[in-house]
């Protein structure tokens, strides 16, 4: 038990099977010649049949990535159900693909990553979490607190941490409201910059760019660009990213990755899931 639920420890069978030449670490930070693009997936916003065919809509459309998580007060047994559902609709669509000649069973073999709201919202089931200091929050609880409740658990369960630098910014949305984030403006490039050094000084291989779930505003492309002067970082961008045209401004500026979610919250149907995403992608591969 913990926090109150349960929470069995049960890892996917054919672990060894995917990506057997790489880490997830090694898969996020691989250099490609073009942006990629990771749909989350917030399990307090569908049931974990519904996530698992939308998940399954978006790597068929391109999306390099699922990530799990974003409500700050979603259960484990949620979290976790919804994860599992994930990689056992993977499963089955790999081994449909390795019957057939003519099919990419690779496709298939993509990370399910926690993206989550705190260490309440873990899952034995995913590949990976996105292990995160909230750089510019002024509470103890996000910078270290979170992380050393969920740590021992991540340990034994054997998830992979991705060490992230995590900098919320204008608007900042709920993640900055509960976060208690001291948000970065537009024209923060000094400071972004600064944020950016010091995540590489920390040992984090990734700088996430948040702007917030739903945000009005996408992060600023000066905003990116002063980050991306980092090289030795790979850049995460995220939050107000609702059409091609603001993935490709993203893109241009410099990110590495491109997080859509509320697009897939907000599709009235799998067809309408679809065409938004390849939308997505496809602008931000040209680019």
């Amino acid at each position: 038990m913990r926090n109150g639920y349960a929470v069995p420890i049960e890892r996917r069978h054919g672990d060894d099977m995917r990506r057997p030449n790489l880490t997830t670490l090694e898969y996020v930070l691989s250099k490609k010649s073009h942006t990629r693009h990771i749909t989350l997936i917030d399990p307090a916003k569908q049931d974990a049949n519904t996530a698992a065919d939308r998940a399954m809509v978006a790597v068929e459309c391109g999306s390099s990535m699922i990530f799990v998580g974003g409500s700050t007060d979603t259960p484990d047994e949620v979290v976790h159900s919804t994860c599992k559902a994930i990689q056992e609709a993977f499963e089955l669509r790999a081994f449909a693909s390795s019957q057939d000649p003519e099919s990419d069973e690779s496709q298939w073999h993509i990370p399910v990553v926690l993206f989550p709201g705190g260490a309440h919202a873990l899952s034995p089931a995913a590949d990976a979490i996105t292990f995160m200091m909230l750089m510019n929050s002024k509470s103890r609880r996000f910078l270290v607190g979170e992380q050393i409740r969920g740590a021992p658990y991540l340990e034994k369960f054997g998830v992979e941490a991705l060490p992230t630098g995590y900098v919320v910014c204008a608007p900042g949305g709920r993640v900055g409201e509960v976060g208690d984030a001291e948000l970065i403006q537009p024209n923060d490039v000094e400071l972004t910059h600064a944020y950016a050094l010091t995540a590489r000084m920390f040992g984090f291989k990734i700088l996430y760019l948040e702007a917030g779930s739903g945000a009005e505003n996408q992060v600023s492309e000066e905003l990116i660009k002063s980050a991306r002067t980092v090289q030795e970082l790979t850049l995460v961008v995220g939050g107000g990213i609702r059409t091609p045209q603001q993935a490709s401004l993203a893109a241009q500026a410099g990110a590495d990755w491109i997080v859509t979610g509320t697009l897939t919250e907000d599709a009235a149907n799998l067809e309408e899931l679809r065409q938004r995403i390849r939308a997505i992608v496809s602008a931000i591969e040209m680019d």
